[in-house]
């Protein structure tokens, strides 16, 4: 008897021991490595991943007692992020697009206000309408961005043609170019997002062109007043039709990788993409010469400005402790550093939205997007539309009609109904 009570006593003390040890453990684990508190990373932007994987090692560095995990969502991650939120589960830092989902996030209550923070100290106010909600900033803007026309310049060169400033222009020079074998623009077709973006962006040109005020356009779209056709449908849907026909012949096959690999190695001479396309190109081919221009919609080279706008910013979320929320932002204060901004620049190879930074190491066509910038900026309309809108409406409806599997009419007016069924559930 004596045998078992010390067998059951010495179980008992091994068990309390176990369970104690466990919820040291546990402990431990909720902050993460000893004294490290363990933070995640949400992050879309897909191209440079070994960027940002740099700049995320090099803030450890400077960090020893943060330690970021990286998620990346693919496919869906719109619907994958709702879903976390809805659970109360978002990561603790995340990369947002500007304007649409800043807004609805904060509007949701699932970020961090960062008005009074010292980093938006150091952040050109000029980008603060991109993540502003009831005139509070919700989010750090990083990169400035445009897309438009990036063209090789020794192919445009070699057969005398100067950079098209009207639409003119252009139909002439991709005429050169094909008379000479020359595919005009490098496809991009397999994948939805980039025809989404050119859509938008040859509407919002049409608004300029017709002399529309933007934001009170998105008011009446918002208030079911408006249509997305309210500019040249006709004119719209010839541009697409135009850059449809001066693609590689396997442009439905044609994805982000083999869109930059055709301008790469010199079958196309053209793409229509952000500079992050340009970044990828030149990875496969380090002696390209190339430069960065609009997309010239209009006959008049004074109403063809650049797309350019905020791109990217970094929240956190008001879901995580405000352990984990002092530690998240410590990474949006290193960013506004020397050291951060150099990371950002030189390793991730994005612009960056902070007063003083210098970024002449990006090259070439970086130049031209600040050349072009300092003429007048179009802004990136769909970052203002409802999400669901630019996510479906306008990226699969783009698609749909580059393969001529649906009609132009039949784009406009999904764009409007999803629209009004948006704005109808705020």
């Amino acid at each position: 008897m004596k045998k078992v009570v010390c067998f059951i006593t010495a179980l008992t003390l091994a068990l309390c021991a176990f369970t104690g040890c466990s919820k040291k453990d546990a402990a431990k684990d909720s902050k993460g490595d000893g004294d490290v508190v363990k933070l995640e990373m949400y992050y879309y932007k897909q191209e440079n991943q070994e960027g940002l994987a740099t700049l995320v090692k090099k803030f450890e560095a400077a960090n020893p007692g943060v330690k970021i995990d990286l998620l990346i969502i693919p496919n869906d991650a719109d619907a994958m992020m709702s879903a976390r939120a809805a659970q109360g589960k978002l990561p603790d830092i995340l990369q947002m697009q500007s304007y649409s989902r800043v807004q609805e996030y904060a509007k949701a209550g699932f970020l961090v206000d960062l008005t009074s923070s010292d980093v938006m100290t150091k952040v050109n106010s000029g980008y603060f309408p991109a993540v502003t909600y009831e005139d509070k900033q919700f989010a750090v803007p990083m990169d400035v961005a445009g897309i438009g026309i990036i063209y090789n310049k020794d192919i445009f060169a070699k057969y005398g043609i100067a950079s098209p400033t009207t639409y003119r222009e252009l139909q002439a020079a991709c005429k050169t170019l094909k008379d000479n074998n020359i595919v005009p623009f490098a496809a991009l077709l397999k994948e939805n997002w980039s025809v989404g973006h050119f859509i938008t962006m040859i509407q919002t040109a049409l608004l300029l062109e017709k002399g529309t005020d933007y934001n009170k356009w998105l008011a009446d779209m918002n208030a079911g007043k408006a249509s997305y056709g309210d500019v040249d449908t006709a004119k719209l849907f010839s541009v697409l039709d135009f850059y449809r026909a001066n693609m590689n012949s396997n442009a439905e096959e044609m994805g982000g990788g083999e869109q930059q690999q055709s301008f790469a190695n010199g079958e196309s001479a053209m793409m229509v993409n952000g500079l992050w396309a340009y970044l990828d190109a030149k990875k496969l081919n380090p002696s390209i010469n190339a430069g960065f221009m609009p997309f010239p919609v209009s006959n008049d080279a004074s109403k063809n400005l650049i797309y350019a706008d905020v791109d990217s910013c970094w929240g956190l979320s008001a879901q995580s402790s405000k352990e984990k929320q002092a530690a998240a932002m410590k990474f949006l204060d290193w960013l506004a550093t020397k050291d951060g901004e150099a990371s950002w620049i030189g390793d991730y190879k994005l612009t960056c939205s902070f007063k003083d930074a210098d970024m002449s190491v990006l090259g070439g066509p970086y130049v031209d997007l600040a050349a072009c910038s300092a003429k007048g900026t179009m802004p990136w309309m769909f970052a203002q539309y409802p999400t669901v809108v630019f996510e479906d409406a306008c990226k699969n409806g783009a698609q749909q009609y580059m393969m001529k599997s649906k009609s132009a009419e039949k784009v406009i007016a999904d764009i409007d109904s999803q629209w009004r069924e948006a704005v109808a559930t705020k």
